[in-house]
């Protein structure tokens, strides 16, 4: 039993050698002089400032993406011991001594390194030569923009390396498919890939067409596993049938499996490797060793499997993500006001500190101020104020001239107001509190003008169609008040809910006229101080946040006798919401608020569309030494990028011809050949449309880095195209040594201009005017072709 004790034990380990060799030269190539320059650039003043916040652990909201990919950034911070205390205000600022800028900048450059045998190993595991995935690794190698991009502190590096992950786990998993499936590498492969696939959306938004692409991939994988019926012949089940507890006879293995219709008819061209079940000449199940019940629980267990992993997986780690972002960002910050004030309540400092012992419960008499849920335009309170309405407006219209209701985006004392009994005169709360629920009608007074909130039959000042909401005066006309309100609690959890400080979303609905309460989110003119109208709208179905308010302040009302009796009052309940609001609640506000909120739009001097990446028409400039003239600038290595889109164009031209031949049962290719062809070009061409196409339909301002992750996989296709062609397109030996040679010569065009662009690249050197011009020669090129 111990024997083993009595022998050495000896581990071996097979070592990829071109690996390790790619893997020096992309952490040599990324790392180099990676505190230079210290100072901010481009990005880094934006990514930094989130930084900061995680540092301090304030509460802050990025509507660019979800939290992962800063706090991977946060988290070179914290292992560089970076406190937080930089202001991020201006691009080219000198960090200070105490900003660990190799730390900020380490992991996305590792993400960059690591993305260069990323490369290589995809490459491979298609089953392409090694030049081939040679060529792709040192394409990403030289790279001139995807060097840039990894050396700062910005999240494209990490986006493409997450994505390439998911890529390699990807196929890594489907070869293991073909030897030993359900073993522990084919679990670990195909867990992988979810994770990957998750990290990637939450880092950037972008990773989710990524995502769909491999998950379209495994769809396509998995529908043909499940028509193929000599699944367990070739060993699918043999780890999984036991597992599953299907039971196979070791005697009939292998037998009766069946013989193809030969060639492409017999896989009925079956894209991605599938094997469709109509094209084989099968004996019965049992035949083959497989009952027919094992067989539905084998295949079950694969769909299952993949399900788990790649649609499971990938949600629980975003969530996953949050829940680390929420646990971290506990202390209120500068972004609390677009949130909600349960969720303002739930951080330290802030409104928590100010509705710390509120009463829970709203009963009548309660002093409240209402915040609409919308938070757009801005975030606001509902207000009015002696003034009044005009007696006209400028289209003529006429108004009532009532006092204003408006909403206020600042805490005011004209904020207040007192929730009413209308059957009785007294504004103070009774003892015991008699709370206000669903359904109730009530009036709302103006706490310091001590008027009713009113609408009536008369159109808003902005939107005529709607009614005015004001509060009455009495001018001893025939317009008599209009005060009575409907309570709708918009998320009760039943008809007799009683309405609750923050924790309540409620709709006003107007007894007289059914119209509801809302924040129309136009500004009022200089009459009504540019503050926000609210109006009084037809009761419509569906959930409207501008029709919801939530009681923020609250406190109970009470008059001088009541106050003498204040030890005998009835102790009302106090709110807890940090333990009363959930992280399901807190994370799907947080995420809506992500999608929803509007992002600056304007136009930025190096802003560019997606017709501009491709044919490399825009560069960014980075960073400028404030004394030399030393710059780093994202621009792209002109030959990669017009090679990669050529190659992409070749392959659309070849896949479209082979697939009509085939249609006419030619087949060119040999059967394995196909394969491999379509698969690479599933996951790399359609990587690249995946991540270039959506920003055409992409109403926001778009730069030359956006480009980049769809680069990525143009260039893994360009090695995929120049093989084929050299393999199947070259018919003699002179014409294969002929395209080697260009192909050399393209490679040594590549990394000249690789070393041209190497100043703009790393910034480390001061350019002379001559140099600055040489490096402008396809300005000088586009007016040298205006002038003929």
């Amino acid at each position: 039993m111990l024997g083993f004790l009595q022998r050495p034990v000896v581990v071996t380990a097979d070592v990829n050698l071109t690996v390790v060799a790619l893997t020096a030269a992309g952490l040599l190539s990324r790392l180099w002089r990676l505190t230079y320059p210290r100072a901010v650039v481009f990005d880094e003043v934006y990514y930094g400032q989130y930084i900061s916040f995680y540092m301090k652990r304030v509460f802050f909201l990025d509507g660019s993406g979800p939290p992962f990919g800063h706090m991977l950034l946060a988290l070179g911070g914290y292992l560089g011991g970076f406190d937080g205390n930089f202001v991020w205000n201006r691009i080219g600022a000198e960090y200070s001594s105490n900003v660990p800028v190799w730390s900020l900048r380490l992991l996305p450059a590792l993400a960059g390194a690591l993305s260069v045998p990323m490369a290589y190993q995809i490459l491979w595991e298609l089953r392409f030569s090694h030049c081939a995935a040679m060529g792709a690794a040192l394409l990403m190698l030289i790279e001139n923009a995807l060097i840039t991009q990894a050396r700062l502190m910005l999240l494209e590096s990490l986006l493409i390396f997450f994505n390439l992950l998911a890529v390699l786990s990807y196929l890594k998993f489907s070869n293991s498919q073909k030897h030993r499936p359900f073993s522990l590498s084919w679990w670990l492969w195909l867990t992988l890939t979810g994770v990957a696939c998750s990290c990637a959306v939450g880092i950037k938004y972008m990773g989710i067409f990524t995502y769909l692409l491999v998950l379209g991939v495994a769809a396509v994988h998995t529908w043909h596993l499940i028509g193929d019926r000599a699944l367990s012949n070739v060993g699918a089940c043999r780890g999984g049938a036991g597992w599953a507890g299907c039971l196979v006879d070791r005697s009939q293995e292998g037998a009766g499996v069946g013989a193809c219709r030969g060639g492409a008819r017999g896989r009925g061209d079956g894209v991605f490797g599938g094997q469709a079940s109509g094209g084989c000449r099968s004996g019965s199940l049992r035949a083959r060793g497989l009952c027919p019940p094992c067989a539905k629980v084998c295949v079950l267990c694969h769909v299952l499997a993949r399900a788990v992993a790649l649609v499971v997986v990938p949600a629980v780690t975003y969530l996953l993500f949050f829940y680390v972002h929420l646990t971290l960002l506990c202390r209120s910050g500068p972004h609390d006001q677009i949130m909600s004030s349960a969720f303002q309540a739930s951080l330290e400092g802030g409104l928590a500190r100010i509705t710390q012992g509120q009463p829970l419960e709203v009963a009548y008499g309660s002093q409240v101020t209402l915040k609409s849920a919308s938070g757009k335009p801005v975030p606001c309170w509902l207000h009015s104020h002696p003034s009044t309405y005009p007696l006209s407006y400028e289209n003529g219209r006429g108004s009532s001239h009532q006092q204003q209701v408006t909403c206020y985006p600042f805490k005011d004392v004209n904020n207040w107001w007192i929730v009413k009994d209308p059957g009785r005169h007294q504004l103070e709360v009774s003892n015991p509190p008699r709370p206000v629920r669903h359904g109730d009608v009530v009036q709302l007074v103006h706490g310091m003008t001590s008027r009713l909130l009113n609408t009536h039959d008369v159109a808003a000042p902005l939107n005529p169609h709607a009614q005015e909401v004001s509060c009455y005066i009495d001018y001893n006309i025939s317009m008599p008040a209009q005060s009575l309100w409907r309570l709708d609690i918009v998320n009760r959890e039943s008809d007799a809910e009683i309405w609750k400080t923050i924790l309540s979303e409620v709709r006003l609905v107007h007894l007289n006229t059914s119209a509801i309460l809302k924040l129309s989110g136009a500004h009022l003119p200089d009459w009504g101080f540019r503050q926000l109208e609210v109006v009084g709208e037809k009761l419509s179905r569906g959930y409207h946040e501008s029709a919801v308010w939530t009681v923020e302040e609250h406190r109970y009302g009470r008059s001088q006798e009541q106050k003498e009796r204040e030890l005998e009052l009835h102790s009302p309940t106090h709110v807890d919401v940090s333990r009363n609001l959930s992280f399901m609640a807190r994370f799907s506000e947080l995420q809506w608020r992500m999608l929803t909120v509007r992002s600056d739009d304007s136009e930025h001097k190096y802003s560019s569309t997606p017709l501009d990446w491709v044919t490399l028409d825009t560069n960014i400039a980075y960073w400028l030494h404030p004394r030399t003239s030393a710059q780093i600038h994202l621009l792209g290595n002109v030959v990669i990028w017009a090679s990669a889109g050529l190659a992409t164009a070749l392959y659309a031209l070849l896949f479209c011809w082979y697939l009509l031949r085939r249609r006419r049962r030619v087949c060119e290719l040999p059967e394995d050949s196909w394969l491999r062809w379509v698969l690479a070009g599933a996951l790399c061409a359609g990587g690249w449309a995946a991540n270039y196409l959506p920003f055409f339909l992409m109403e926001k301002t778009l730069f030359l880095y956006h480009y980049l992750p769809a680069l990525t996989f143009q260039i893994l296709l360009l090695p995929v195209v120049l093989q084929h062609i050299g393999e199947h397109l070259c018919r003699s030996q002179l014409h294969r040594s002929l395209f080697g040679a260009l192909v050399v010569a393209w490679y040594s065009a590549a990394c000249h201009v690789f070393n041209m662009l190497r100043p703009l690249t790393y910034g480390d050197k001061s350019l002379s005017p001559s140099d600055l011009q040489a490096l402008r020669w396809k300005e000088s090129w586009d007016i040298l072709i205006r002038k003929h």
